[in-house]
């Protein structure tokens, strides 16, 4: 069955997040982190079965579920989990939460690499602990994650690891190298990490995401894993994810911190997050073919333009463009007036940057790109 990606749908009375915040302006939302595709068809179905049953009770992870990701996590990664390592949550950010409540004493602290997913700056303060923010290396050749920065902070008050792998918004992929010194410096200094992996299916250039947990049997016991198929099959709206978490005392600790506060992921999520991972592999094949596609005719057109640049994705469907050489004072109010409305660097921890989110039809990257043109006078 063909895919049709170039469709564009009018989301625009469907009270989402992302179009409400421009309600009435000519402004293209291109900011929160959810795609403008439908979601698979099979997924479509499963939840048209589930809500043509009519009963909508209180409800279990389906075994089926469970048996679906650890055979992925198997097949894609020789990642051997059992059923009792998987704790299902209504959010990952649910889970960078709990971290920081739940493996963090009071005067300890949380660290995480700079410019990152808003949530991680967040989630320490929110939880009466404190946070060390670590900013990535900028080489000639790209983003960095600061190693030397991260083994001399570790060796202080700090007890938790919060990594983003991938890495939003800088588009990184972790490699196999930085990854294990990762590991190495958090297992001298007794860290606990918790590795948001919701991006792992979205990579691209024939690049294998590598979770942190398979590094080492002694990385899999100080790590919690949060994936799901939210971001993947465009199911986010359904509050639907996933821990791995192999260390029995770590897992103990991770939910009590979670107990009376957070909700039973809903039926629905876990209808949709089964017939996602289970029957649709095809469209997130061809999702991947579109996205690559996206990704480098907004490369090709942003870089060719004059105070912007976009460095090259590797994971996720977010760019990171600097936009520092164009000595904005408002970079996204500027563009805003301009019919543009991306996510602020400033939000993620660097103003020089703003991240645009390229999960979206052909039609409208072009539209995006003319607006870009005409904001910098691009004859």
């Amino acid at each position: 069955m063909k895919i049709d990606f170039d469709r564009v749908i009018d989301r625009s009375a469907s009270h989402c997040t992302k179009f409400e915040k421009y309600a009435g302006q000519d402004i293209l939302p291109l900011w929160v982190a959810d795609m403008d595709f439908q979601s698979p068809i099979a997924v479509i179905e499963a939840l048209q079965r589930r809500v043509e049953h009519g009963v909508f009770g209180y409800t279990l992870p389906p075994p089926a579920l469970i048996d679906v990701i650890i055979e992925r996590l198997q097949r894609l990664y020789q990642w051997r989990v059992e059923a009792e390592d998987i704790f299902f949550m209504p959010g990952v950010v649910s889970g960078l939460n709990m971290a920081c409540r739940g493996l963090l004493e009071q005067h300890q602290a949380a660290i995480t690499a700079t410019p990152v997913y808003y949530p991680f700056l967040d989630a320490p303060s929110l939880q009466q602990r404190q946070l060390i923010s670590l900013p990535v290396d900028k080489r000639a050749d790209g983003f960095h994650y600061p190693l030397e920065a991260l083994a001399e902070q570790a060796a202080g008050n700090a007890g938790l690891l919060m990594l983003c792998h991938p890495f939003n918004p800088i588009g990184r992929l972790l490699d196999r190298a930085e990854l294990t010194e990762i590991a190495a410096i958090c297992e001298r200094e007794n860290l606990w990490i918790c590795s948001d992996e919701v991006h792992c299916d979205l990579v691209f250039d024939g690049r294998q995401h590598i979770p942190l947990a398979t590094i080492s049997p002694a990385a899999a016991m100080r790590t919690v894993t949060l994936m799901a198929p939210s971001k993947t099959f465009n199911i986010a709206g359904l509050g639907g994810s996933f821990a791995i978490i192999q260390n029995p005392e770590l897992r103990a600790r991770f939910k009590a911190a979670g107990e009376g506060i957070l909700p039973n992921v809903n039926l629905l999520a876990y209808e949709a997050m089964l017939a996602a991972y289970r029957d649709s592999a095809d469209w997130h094949e061809s999702l991947m073919t579109y996205l690559q596609g996206n990704r480098d005719y907004l490369y090709s057109a942003l870089n060719a333009l004059p105070g912007v640049t976009m460095h090259k994705v590797e994971a996720t469907y977010l760019a990171w463009l600097d936009v520092s050489a164009l000595g904005l004072n408002n970079p996204p109010g500027f563009f805003e007036s301009h019919g543009l409305g991306m996510s602020p660097g400033a939000q993620f921890g660097d103003g020089d940057y703003m991240r645009l989110n390229f999960g979206c039809p052909r039609s409208v990257l072009e539209e995006t790109v003319a607006r870009f043109r005409r904001a910098l006078k691009v004859s």
